[in-house]
C-alpha cells in the first residue's frame, strides 16, 4: 500500500484498484481493508463493475500509523483523514461505503463533505450492542488492554479482544480508539444525510439493534438484508452484490 501524511502528520495508508468512478472503502473497528473488502471479493466486484476503488486503513489499524495516545483519535481524527486523503488524491466525487465503525465515519464525512455523492452502510442499526455508551466503550478498551483474558468477564468486550488478537492488531492503539469514540450519529444527524444511500445488513445481525428505524431516519435510503451475522454478512455474495446493483443504479 501507499501512504500519505494526513493532516496532523499521521501516515495514512491506503491503495487504488481500478478506474472509472470513485468508491471509497472504509472498514471496521480492529479489521483493516485487506480484511474487510479485499478477502471479502467486496472490492474487486466493484472494480469489475468498472468503478475505482480507494481503499484506506484507518488510524490505528492495518498499515497505517498507530498512536497510543487518546488525543490522536479526538476530534472525528478519522473522518478527517478520508477528506484529506480525498485531498491528496484531488478526488471531486466520491461514493462511500462502510461497514460498522466505517459506516459511522461514512455518515459523519456525508453530512460534512459535498465530495459525498452516495452511500453505503454496512453493520448498522439503531444501536451497536451497547458499545457506543460510555460504559461499553471503557469495557473494551480495558480488554484491549488486559494482560490476561481470563480477567474479561463481559462477553462484548471478549469477543472484540479475540477479533483483535485474531487479527494481529495494535490492542494499545485500538484502546486508544475506543476511549476517544464519540457516541454514534442521531436521528439528528442521519436525517440531514441528503444523497442516495443504502443500508445492506446481516439478517441474523443481533448486534447492532433495529436496522428498519435506523433507515426509516435517512430521507434517502433502502433496507436490504442479506444472509450472516455482523462477522458473517461481509463475505457473502449477496453482500457485495447489493452493494454492485446500488452503486450501478446511480
Amino acid at each position: 500500500m501507499k501512504s500519505f501524511e494526513s493532516f496532523d502528520g499521521v501516515r495514512i495508508a491506503y491503495e487504488e484498484l481500478g478506474d472509472g468512478d470513485a468508491t471509497l472503502l472504509h472498514h471496521g473497528f480492529a479489521s483493516d481493508s485487506k480484511t474487510n473488502w479485499v478477502r471479502s471479493g467486496v472490492a474487486r466486484a466493484i472494480v469489475n463493475a468498472g468503478r475505482r476503488v480507494v481503499l484506506i486503513d484507518a488510524r490505528g489499524h492495518g498499515r497505517s500509523e498507530k498512536p497510543h495516545d487518546v488525543e490522536a483519535y479526538l476530534g472525528e481524527a478519522m473522518e478527517r483523514d478520508v477528506q484529506a486523503l480525498l485531498d491528496h488524491l484531488e478526488v471531486e466525487e466520491v461514493a462511500v461505503v462502510g461497514y460498522s465503525m466505517g459506516s459511522f465515519v461514512a455518515v459523519r464525512l456525508a453530512v460534512s463533505d459535498p465530495r459525498v455523492r452516495s452511500l453505503v452502510l454496512g453493520g448498522v442499526g439503531t444501536f451497536q450492542g451497547g458499545f457506543s455508551s460510555p460504559e461499553q466503550t471503557k469495557s473494551i478498551a480495558e480488554a484491549l488492554e488486559a494482560d490476561e483474558k481470563s480477567a474479561i468477564t463481559d462477553p462484548t468486550a471478549l469477543a472484540f479482544r479475540n477479533f483483535a488478537d485474531a487479527t494481529g492488531a495494535d490492542r494499545v492503539a485500538l484502546a486508544a480508539v475506543q476511549r476517544a469514540r464519540s457516541a454514534a450519529p442521531g436521528v439528528e444527524v442521519l436525517s440531514a444525510i441528503t444523497v442516495p444511500t443504502l443500508v445492506v445488513n446481516g439478517e441474523h445481525d443481533t448486534l447492532v439493534g433495529r436496522s428498519d428505524l435506523f433507515v426509516e431516519a435517512i430521507p434517502q435510503a433502502e433496507l436490504k438484508l442479506v444472509p450472516g451475522d455482523h462477522i458473517s454478512a461481509i463475505v457473502r455474495r449477496e453482500f457485495r452484490q447489493a452493494i454492485v446493483e446500488f452503486l450501478s443504479k446511480l
